[in-house]
C-alpha cells in the first residue's frame, strides 16, 4: 500500500514527500533533482546560494540571483519532476530570491523562519508557482491566511507545519523545544482545522515536518490527516546530497547526545551537531566578524560571536573546524550513505508495513 499522491494546486507529486530546503549549499540541484526524479518534491535552498560566486562580496544581490538561476536550470536539465525553492523570510535579498524563482517558473516556493506576509505580491500575475508558507502553530497559520486573503485575495496553496524536532533554525522558544505540548502531533490537528476553516469545500493541504525519518513516521502522521511530509535530515546522507562527504560523515559519526541547541546570531534557536566549533561558541569564544553583505536582516553583526553564513558554508565544504552542521533531532540515526532511490524505497516499505499493521494487524515483514 503506497501513500496517496500529494496535490498542491495544479501540481501533483506521486510521492507525498517534500525534501526540506537546507542552506548553505546542502540542498542544491543535485539533491533536489534526485528527489524530484523519484516522484517527490525536490527543494533548492536559497540561503547562501551565491557564496561561491566570485563577486559575492562586491555584488551580493546579482551573485545570488545568478546562482539561483543556475541551480534551478541545472535541476530542470536532470528531471521533469517537481522542483521548489526554500526562501527564509529574514534574508535581506528575500524579494530578489522570490522574483527570480517565479521568473524561472519553479513549481513551489516554501518560505519560513518568520511569516512570509507579502509573498503573494511577487507573483505579479504568474499562476505556475505555488506558494507554501511554513508555520509552527495554528495561530500563525490563521494570521497568515487572513492576511493573504484580505490583502491579496490569495489563499496559501499548502501549509507546512514544522515541529520542534526539525534541524536548523526553529520557530520556537528554547524552553518549548522539549515540551510535549509543542510536539508535531499536537500542532498538526489545530493547523488542519485552520486549513479547513479557510476553505471548507477544498481544504488547504497540510504537510507535516520536523522529526519525520521513516516510512512508519510517514504513515503515522498522514493517518492523522497530513497530506504529505517534509523530510530534510534523512536526505543528507545520500550520494546525491550537494554537501561534501565530510559534512555527511558528521551525521554518520553523531550520537544522540551530540544533538544540541545553539543560539544563532540571527536571533533564533537552532539544532546542530556538537563539535569543537559549537563548544567554543558555548564557552563564549568569538570569531571576528566582517560582514560585507548583511545577508540576514535580523543579524546584529557587531554583537555576533561568529558569522553563521560562513560557518555553514565551511561545514558544507567539510571544513568542520570552522563551522558546524545543522541537523534534525534524528540525525544520529544515519548509518550509511545511500542513494535517494534507496532511501525512497525504504520509506515506501516502511509505510506499507505500518499500513498493514494498522489495518490488518499483520506485518508483511514478518
Amino acid at each position: 500500500m503506497n501513500p496517496k499522491p500529494l496535490t498542491i494546486g495544479s501540481h501533483t507529486a506521486p510521492l507525498p514527500v517534500v525534501q526540506g530546503g537546507m542552506g548553505v549549499g546542502i540542498s542544491l540541484s543535485g539533491l533536489a533533482s534526485a528527489v524530484a526524479e523519484e516522484g517527490g518534491i525536490g527543494v533548492i535552498a536559497t540561503a547562501g546560494i551565491g557564496m561561491d560566486e566570485p563577486d559575492v562580496y562586491t555584488n551580493f544581490l546579482e551573485a545570488n540571483k545568478r546562482a539561483l538561476q543556475r541551480e534551478i536550470r541545472k535541476a530542470r536539465e536532470k528531471t521533469k519532476g517537481l522542483i521548489g525553492v526554500n526562501i527564509l523570510v529574514p534574508l535581506s535579498n528575500y524579494a530578489d530570491m522570490a522574483r527570480t524563482a517565479i521568473e524561472e517558473k519553479v513549481d513551489f516556493i516554501f518560505s519560513g523562519a518568520a511569516l512570509p506576509m507579502n509573498l503573494p505580491s511577487f507573483l505579479e500575475g504568474s499562476t505556475h508557482t505555488k506558494l507554501v508558507p511554513i508555520v509552527s502553530s495554528a495561530r500563525a497559520a490563521r494570521i497568515l491566511i487572513r492576511k493573504w486573503m484580505d490583502k491579496y485575495g490569495y489563499r496559501p496553496d499548502a501549509l507546512v507545519v514544522e515541529g520542534p524536532k526539525a534541524g536548523g533554525h526553529l520557530g520556537f522558544k528554547e524552553e518549548e523545544l522539549g515540551d510535549p505540548a509543542f510536539a508535531l502531533e499536537e500542532l498538526l490537528t489545530p493547523v488542519l482545522e485552520e486549513a479547513r476553516k479557510a476553505s471548507p469545500d477544498d481544504p488547504i493541504p497540510v504537510i507535516a515536518a520536523g522529526g519525520i525519518y521513516t516510512g512508519e513516521d510517514m504513515y503515522r502522521i498522514m493517518a492523522m490527516g497530513a497530506s504529505g511530509v517534509q523530510m530534510a535530515t534523512r536526505f543528507v546522507t545520500t550520494h546525491e546530497c550537494d554537501a561534501a562527504d565530510g559534512f555527511k560523515q558528521a551525521y554518520l559519526d553523531a550520537a544522540p547526545e551530540d544533538m544540541v541547541i545553539i543560539k544563532s546570531p540571527i536571533g533564533l534557536p537552532g539544532r546542530a551537531i556538537r563539535n569543537k566549533f559549537t563548544t567554543a561558541v558555548e564557552a563564549g569564544e568569538r570569531t571576528p566578524v566582517k560582514c560585507p553583505y548583511h545577508c540576514i536582516v535580523s543579524c546584529e553583526v557587531e554583537r555576533s560571536p561568529y558569522c553563521i553564513a560562513l560557518a555553514l558554508m565551511n561545514a558544507a565544504k567539510a571544513r568542520m573546524q570552522l563551522g558546524f552542521a545543522f541537523a534534525g533531532a534524528n540525525a544520529y540515526r544515519a548509518e550509511k550513505l545511500a542513494s535517494v532511490k534507496e532511501v525512497v524505497r525504504s520509506l515506501l516499505e516502511g509505510y506499507s508495513e505500518a499500513w498493514a499493521r494498522a489495518t490488518t494487524g499483520f506485518s508483511p515483514a514478518l
